[in-house]
């Protein structure tokens, strides 16, 4: 459990840093969206029980905080979840560049996904794809700066916490 509740924190630290992103962004009318990064660590290197725990509190974390049908994000990251992990014997998992790809080809597919799936809730949806098509090109590039060093991140902190051993020793 203690696996899930700490990879569940860095998940937090992420939300974070992207929620204070896009104020700072708001005023050039971008939105970041990292939900590839919110699932990729846990579904290739977790335990499934414990991935499944932290993405699905970082989807209701997500969900609480934005104006979308409650459970979108929960269930959408849990079904991007079970995805990755399906598929993660077939991925070279301790390859940066490997989980880097995940990610955006999860991210990527989120986007989609949560974009078709609110596309009708606003009052002129044909013009709204070009605003969409410029925040997922920032959010991809955001996303591929930034996983580098947000799944060191989540495996040092599972060090630190003493539920995996250090490979470097």
């Amino acid at each position: 459990m203690r696996r899930a509740l700490i990879t569940f924190l860095t998940l937090f630290v992420l939300w974070v840093i992207v929620a204070q992103s896009n104020h700072a962004l708001a005023g050039s009318h971008v939105y970041l969206f990292l939900g590839g990064l919110m699932i990729t660590y846990a579904a290739l290197h977790l335990p499934l029980r414990d991935g499944v725990i932290a993405v699905l509190l970082a989807g209701l974390l997500s969900d609480a905080t934005t104006p979308v049908p409650f459970g979108l994000h929960t269930l959408l990251f849990a079904g991007a979840f079970a995805i990755v992990a399906n598929v993660r014997d077939h991925v070279p998992r301790e390859e940066t560049v490997a989980r880097v790809i995940v990610a955006l080809l999860a991210n990527l597919a989120l986007f989609l996904v949560f974009s078709f799936a609110l596309i009708g809730r606003g009052p002129a949806p044909g013009q709204v794809w070009p605003r969409l098509i410029v925040d997922l090109l920032c959010s991809q590039v955001a996303l591929a700066l930034v996983a580098p060093w947000f799944f060191a991140l989540q495996g040092r902190a599972l060090v630190l916490a003493r539920v995996e051993r250090d490979p470097l020793t």
